[in-house]
């Protein structure tokens, strides 16, 4: 029996997709693998140009005997934050759960947030998230990104400010209340919804073994463009609820962690400009030997950086990302 003395909580399991036909049927399979019931699916595709659309209507329809309501809603490319907008407009669950199709949650990922709501009777819970597994792969760049989001999640505490977009869900009056996902928002829609929710008296608790699988970050072009646009959104977040994060109505503050890990990350290039300045002005200069002492240091510094050059090009794309979102609040664009 679930909080509230409801046997048959219907939990809407939603997931978004644009051009990612190699991944519709293994992120389907483990929806409706889900060990929970009642459960329906909901899968959007965001304008694909390949075939996503039809992978979807084809699981659809080859899963008619499941006794599971899976319905597919086709759209124009309009970003995740819309498709996620859509999804939740159709959802008939009490609870409304998200995941990404690049992802594979275990088959108690559900039931284990469900049963972390049941035993929570001190919050005003407004969303439940899980944990999400980086695959580790076979790359420098997917190993990183994998023992980052480790490393992280080891930090985390039972109330949290971010239900993470591949594993969490929302209860659906709370999200509807709040405006739902803003289809300006150019990315981080889960971090700005669930500051949202905390802002309005909801909490957040995390529950770690709500499982999720997700693919191995494998390429350097793409582990920079996502962390790119990282940070481009931080911008827009950092701008809209402060540095420090966001209060909730007793006056709390609690503090947003959407780029918490590249804290460290972000000194990086601008430290290795200057220790490669400094080398390269000390080779023409030679003022005297103190300075060459400086040098010296500097030169084995800039050269123990070569070997972090994955770290360094991680550091240059969170500086281009808050370019781009300085240059979005100018201009008033993406959510701003």
């Amino acid at each position: 029996m679930h909080r509230g003395g409801n046997l048959l909580t219907l939990v809407s399991i939603t997931v978004c997709a644009r051009n990612a036909e190699n991944w519709v049927e293994q992120c389907l399979s483990s929806l409706i693998s889900q060990d929970y019931r009642p459960i329906e699916i909901i899968a959007v595709d965001d304008g694909s140009s390949d075939g996503t659309l039809e992978k979807m209507l084809n699981f659809r329809d080859s899963k008619l005997d499941h006794n599971i309501e899976i319905s597919v809603i086709g759209s124009e490319p309009l970003g995740l934050s819309a498709g996620r907008q859509l999804a939740l407009e159709s959802a008939n669950g009490e609870w409304v759960a998200i995941t990404d199709i690049d992802c594979r949650p275990h088959p108690n990922w559900i039931s284990a947030m469900m049963s972390a709501y049941d035993k929570d009777t001190s919050e005003n819970v407004a969303a439940i998230t899980g944990r999400t597994i980086f695959s580790e792969g076979n790359t420098r760049v997917s190993k990183i990104r994998s023992r980052t989001i480790q490393r992280k999640y080891e930090q985390r505490k039972r109330l949290v400010t971010l239900a993470n977009g591949p594993c969490s869900m929302f209860r659906r009056e709370a999200l509807l209340a709040i405006g739902g996902f803003n289809p300006c928002w150019y990315h981080a829609e889960d971090m700005e919804v669930s500051l949202l929710l905390i802002q309005s008296g909801g909490s957040i608790i995390y529950e770690s073994t709500a499982l999720v699988q997700h693919v191995a970050e494998e390429g350097l072009l793409l582990f920079l463009r996502k962390r790119c646009r990282d940070a481009r959104a931080h911008f827009r977040i950092v701008r809209k609820f402060g540095f420090q994060g966001v209060k909730n109505p007793s006056g709390s503050i609690m503090k947003h962690d959407f780029v918490s890990d590249a804290e460290k990350v972000v000194l990086l290039l601008p430290i290795f400009l200057i220790g490669f300045s400094m080398c390269s002005l000390g080779l023409v200069v030679i003022p005297n030997p103190y300075w060459w002492g400086i040098t010296g240091l500097t030169l084995i510094f800039v050269l123990f950086s070569l070997t972090k050059w994955p770290h360094i090009l991680w550091s240059a794309s969170l500086w281009y990302g808050g370019i781009l979102g300085l240059c979005d609040a100018i201009f008033r664009r993406r959510g701003h």
